[in-house]
């Protein structure tokens, strides 16, 4: 369990300072961010993530249930079908505001605009944190070794499309007038999260061990919800929608390439 642990808050902590290394960009960057770049930022962390829900996450779910006696299909399928349904509740019921629009969606709330935009942009990081805490705590359970490289190599990859991610965050604040400060920090805070969620991952296992491959199934399908609900309409908005899927595919073959050489 303390080495889940450790492992856990490592790995996600990994991935929380490269949302705040992307984050940092606004402090540099004087102009605003081209509505191309964006695409291809949204594009790439779409590619990632639907790379790191079949190599890193069904594939070993299926093994780890047919390893335990259980029905790899029935387990992983329901387990990907609850985790669409948790994040379709959450961006259903949770107030909150996507950068560039001025209808907030969820429930009716006397949030402040800020609090709506922080809460839209840190939504899609709950999944990516719990895939990552349960992957470290899969490589726990089997001592490390493959699997510990498998954990690794999935921080990596979430590492990678953190740090477009943190600034594809924090620029937009700038744009809606915030300080470079603020933003930065707004950004920061966006990734906290992932480490939140994938320590809440590693305990909710500790009670329940025979829930990993339906857990791991269901950090698959939340993250796919946020890749067709979030990103994907992101990287094809608007003119040269071209952009966004060449960089959906560099972001595919990248974690495919870290998952296959590394896991």
């Amino acid at each position: 369990m303390k080495q889940a642990l450790l492992w856990a808050a490592g790995g996600t902590g990994f991935t929380f300072a490269m949302t705040a290394l992307g984050a940092s960009v606004v402090l540099f960057i004087r102009n605003e961010i081209s509505a191309n770049l964006h695409r291809i930022m949204m594009g790439f962390a779409a590619g990632i993530m639907i790379a790191a829900s079949i190599w890193s996450l069904l594939i070993p779910a299926e093994e780890r249930a047919l390893a335990l006696g259980q029905i790899p299909w029935l387990v992983t399928a329901s387990g990907f079908i609850a985790g669409v349904v948790f994040l379709m509740l959450l961006d259903h019921y949770l107030p909150h505001l996507h950068i560039g629009s001025d209808s907030p969606e969820g429930v009716s709330s006397s949030w402040k605009r800020t609090s709506l935009l922080i809460s839209a942009v840190t939504l899609h990081n709950i999944p990516e944190g719990i895939a990552v805490g349960l992957t470290f705590a899969l490589a726990a359970q089997e001592g490390g070794g493959p699997a510990l490289v498998a954990a690794m190599a999935l921080a990596l990859g979430m590492g990678i499309q953190n740090f477009p991610e943190g600034a594809a965050i924090s620029l937009p604040l700038r744009q809606e007038g915030f300080s470079r400060k603020k933003a930065f920090l707004w950004g920061v805070a966006s990734g906290v999260v992932e480490p939140i969620f994938g320590i809440l991952a590693v305990f909710a296992l500790a009670v329940v061990q025979p829930l990993m491959p339906f857990m791991l199934a269901f950090a698959a399908g939340a993250m796919m919800y946020v890749v067709v609900e979030e990103l994907i309409p992101a990287a094809n908005a608007g003119e040269h929608s071209n952009l966004g899927t060449m960089g959906a595919m560099g972001g595919f073959v990248l974690m495919m390439v870290l998952d296959v050489a590394l896991g």
